[in-house]
Parts: structure tokens; sequence; C-alpha cells
């Protein structure tokens, strides 16, 4: 795993969070229009759960599941945060933090720098030559 790669776990992280949440928002709908259907005459029939019983128990397993994911990602950005900061260039430091810590796009970073978007890219590639080189002692990569 080079620099990149670790530094881009952090997205994946995020974007298994966003999954989940979604997939919350649609069982929480899915519960909504569950209804009971009642049968007659039925007496030795085991009780199962409910549909809406096991849309409840789902939503609260993922929510669980989202937690932990959540807790997660801010230990990674902390982490990546703190690998950041020991960079000496400001600049390279800068640009980091704003893509793999406050997960900003490109365009987004160039607009908050006030410098040309092929500079940012200019700058992250330095900063990710400078970011390895500490980063291949203490991790292994």
């Amino acid at each position: 795993m080079n620099a990149k790669e670790y530094l881009s776990q952090v997205f994946i992280i995020n974007k298994r969070i966003n999954s989940k949440l979604q997939q919350v928002s649609s069982l929480k709908s899915l519960a909504l229009r569950v209804s009971s259907t009642f049968e007659k005459d039925k007496i030795c029939k085991t009780r199962k759960q409910s549909p809406m019983e096991d849309a409840i128990v789902k939503i609260i397993d993922l929510e669980n599941e989202i937690n932990t994911d959540i807790d997660e990602l801010i230990d990674m950005k902390k982490n990546i945060a703190e690998e950041i900061s020991l960079l000496t260039d400001e600049n390279s430091k800068m640009v980091l933090e704003l893509r793999y810590v406050a997960l900003m796009k490109w365009e987004e970073i160039a607009a908050a720098t006030g410098y040309d978007l092929r500079w940012v890219y200019r700058i992250h590639k330095r900063a990710i030559k400078d970011f390895e080189k500490p980063l291949k002692a203490t991790i292994s990569i």
C-alpha cells in the first residue's frame, strides 16, 4: 500500500458510512409501509416476528455498524492529521489536510487555497512523495 492508498482509506470508510445511511433510510421508509395481515382461524401457528419488527431490528443493527464505522473514520482522520502535521511544507500540509481530512474535492481545494487546479495537483504530488518517506518507516505499506 502506498501513501495515496493509505490516505484514501478515509474516502472508502466515508462511502461505506454513506451507503449504510442510505440503507437505514430505505429500511425506515419500508418499515412505515409495512402493514399487518390478519389470518382467520389459525390456531397452531408459531408466532414469527412481524415485518415491522424485522425492519426495526435491521435498522438498529445497521445503525450500530454505522456508529462503529464513524468511530473508525474519526480515528483514521486523527491519525492522518497527526502524520500530515509532521511535514515541513505548509502548502503540502494544507492540501493533504483539505483532501484527506476534510474530504474536499479538488475544485473545492483550489477555491479554498486560491491556487489553480493544476497547481493543487502539483502540490499534492509533491506532498504525497514527502508523506511517503516517514510513512514507510512507521507503517508497513
